[in-house]
């Protein structure tokens, strides 16, 4: 897989669906400083638009993935899961270098 090369550190451009910033914001516990850009996006043509370094995405996607394990409403669950697999496409679709291969 071809991976954009960004610097360690780099912030890069995620798009949200109102639906998955309203996900985030109301299901998982991430802390306020991963929430902040998302609370303080705005909509332009129809999705939110946040900046974040690959680390702060892969924390993010943790808290998506540990409420997507655990709740209890299938409706919520399955919007989820299917966040997570979005933003873990997105975030693989980068190289910081720091990416760790496995054998």
């Amino acid at each position: 897989m071809s991976r954009k090369k960004i610097k360690q550190g780099g912030k890069i451009e995620v798009a949200f669906h109102p639906r998955e910033r309203e996900l985030i914001l109301q299901h998982t516990l991430a802390s306020p400083e991963l929430m902040r850009p998302l609370t303080r996006s705005t909509v332009v043509k129809g999705l939110h638009r946040v900046r974040y370094t690959l680390d702060d995405l892969e924390e993010l996607l943790g808290y998506v993935a540990a409420e997507a394990n655990h709740s209890k409403e299938k409706k919520v669950q399955k919007q989820l899961y299917a966040l997570f697999d979005r933003l873990q496409r997105v975030m693989q679709s980068y190289d910081d270098g720091m990416w760790q291969e496995a054998f």
